[in-house]
């Protein structure tokens, strides 16, 4: 062996980097990489995304490349709502093995 540890990643990328807001920024993260394919999907620019959006083009580029900090989960639903796609939200009690609950992102 070439002497590598190894370590299992916990499934969240900034939590294992140990971001204090690792759960809102995977969530943040997984909405935008949602926005972005859904703009591919559809063929089209960025700045006729932004204008669908509701945004200039420079925040959306941000945003589709992870710097998302200054804009609200309420903003990216928003987003996918003006892009054709139904939000629903879900709240449901924590499973036993979690003492508080968890926020996760699904696409049906």
């Amino acid at each position: 062996m070439s002497g590598i540890d190894i370590e299992k990643g916990s499934g969240n990328v900034y939590a294992d980097l140990g971001y204090e807001e690792a759960g809102e920024m995977q969530v943040k993260s997984r909405l935008a990489a949602k926005i972005s394919e859904i703009i591919k999907h559809r063929h089209i620019t960025q700045q006729e995304a932004a204008d669908i959006l509701g945004m200039t083009q420079p925040k959306l580029s941000g945003m589709l490349r992870g710097q998302f900090r200054g804009i609200s989960e309420t903003k990216m639903l928003e987003c996918l709502n003006r892009l054709g796609r139904d939000v629903q939200i879900v709240i449901r009690k924590a499973s036993r093995s979690h003492h508080s609950g968890k926020t996760s992102v699904v696409f049906a």
